[in-house]
């Protein structure tokens, strides 16, 4: 049987946690930057977490993660 593919555009958006989960960035800071607030831009500094419903996705998406 053939190896899994990893997607490589997940591979590149996404990052396992300790505890399972998988953490992303935050979208809306690549451009048009001068229009939005200063606490906006901080604010979207931070990593996210993809939601639950979203995790099974993921996880197929990166197998060997």
């Amino acid at each position: 049987m053939p190896k899994m593919k990893t997607n490589r555009g997940a591979a590149k958006r996404f990052r396992r946690t300790a505890s399972g989960g998988f953490k992303r960035i935050q979208s809306h800071q690549r451009h048009i930057l001068t229009k939005k607030s200063t606490k906006r831009k901080r604010h979207l500094r931070a990593p996210g977490v993809v939601a639950d419903v979203d995790t099974a996705m993921v996880r197929r998406m990166l197998p060997y993660s």
